[in-house]
Formats: C-alpha cells, sequence, structure tokens
C-alpha cells in the first residue's frame, strides 16, 4: 500500500468516526450538542483536523443524513421484501419507516428537520435521499390506483408518516394508537 492510499484510508476513517461520534452524541444529548469543540475532544483530534473534513455542523449533519437515508431504504426494503401482497408489503414499509424514526430520532431529524446542505427534489439530490424516496416508491407505486401518478402517491403517503411519526415523536399523538393509524392510512389512501 502506498503512503498516499494509506493517507487517503485513514482520513475515511476519521470521516467515519466524526459522523459516527456526531451521531452518537445527537441521539443521546439532541443536535445541539453536537459542537465542533465537543466532538474535536471526543475522537481526540483538534478542531482543524474536523474542519480539514467537514466545513462545519451543517456538513456533519448532511453526513449524518445521507449514511441515515442509506440505513432507511435498506430497513424499508427488507420489510417489504419479506410481505406477501400488497396490503402486507405496504403495511411492513409504513411500520418499518416509523419504526426508524422512532428507533433513530437524531438520524431522522437530520434527514428530514435539520439543514444538512442537502438538495431535495432535485437533479443535484445526493443518491442516497434519491434512493430513499426509491425505496418507498418500489412499493407504493403498485397501489397508487388507476391514473394516479406513482410519484405523487408517494409524496403524499410519505408525508402522511412523515407526519405521523414527528406528531407522534412530539406527544402530540398518543402512541397507543399507531397502528389504529397504520390501518386507516394502509386501508383508505392506498388502493389494494
Amino acid at each position: 500500500m502506498s503512503v498516499q492510499e494509506r493517507k487517503q484510508r485513514q482520513r475515511m476513517e476519521r470521516e467515519r468516526l466524526i459522523v459516527a461520534t456526531a451521531r452518537e452524541l445527537a441521539e443521546r444529548q439532541g443536535w445541539d450538542a453536537v459542537t465542533t469543540r465537543r466532538l474535536a475532544e471526543r475522537i481526540e483530534y483538534s478542531q482543524p483536523v474536523l474542519y480539514s473534513h467537514f466545513r462545519g455542523k451543517r456538513e456533519i449533519i448532511g453526513a449524518v443524513a445521507l449514511e441515515g437515508a442509506t440505513e432507511m431504504a435498506l430497513a424499508v426494503r427488507a420489510a417489504t421484501a419479506a410481505a406477501d401482497g400488497p396490503r402486507a408489503r405496504v403495511t411492513a414499509l409504513a411500520r418499518a419507516y416509523l419504526d426508524f424514526a422512532e428507533h433513530n430520532p437524531a438520524v431522522y431529524d437530520a434527514i428530514f428537520q435539520l439543514d444538512g446542505g442537502l438538495a431535495y427534489a432535485r437533479e443535484d439530490t445526493p443518491e442516497p435521499l434519491k434512493d430513499a424516496f426509491a425505496a418507498l416508491l418500489e412499493c407504493l407505486g403498485e397501489v397508487a390506483g388507476d391514473g394516479v401518478h406513482p410519484g405523487l402517491f408517494t409524496e403524499v403517503f410519505w408525508a402522511a408518516l412523515h407526519g405521523l411519526a414527528t406528531l407522534t415523536r412530539a406527544g402530540r399523538l398518543p402512541p397507543e394508537d399507531t397502528e389504529a393509524r397504520l390501518e386507516l392510512l394502509v386501508n383508505r389512501l392506498a388502493v389494494l
């Protein structure tokens, strides 16, 4: 291995460490606790080293969002692949989405609530974000109904899931009614 290759590998390892540490800190204490100073202390590198990887917290949030979008797409695809039939797939998708939001609140916020400097719904949208949407579209496109654009249907269904996730987490909706809401969403919105 050349010196250049070794340096590149070390750089990538530091970057992964920064992202993992930011994510862990955000999940435990919230994004307000994630500062470049705290990250530098936790990873035992100087702030200038951290800034050589990311220009600031915004880019770190963006990196967490991209990593999280990849994980969410994998979770949705795994859940829908194991389901039999359109109704079961849509229900599995909804549960996987809400479970991801519940178990990864800081990552979910990085993807959907915080400014990570990422483009959404544009040509220059990063591939992990496009793929996360594609994971939803793969399942939901088949239940959009006649004459309904699959992408628009996916957006509306996703918006409903996001609303459920966000409102439940904020204590605006009682969590004990989550299954009833999911059933209503699946049975009334999707054409099954």
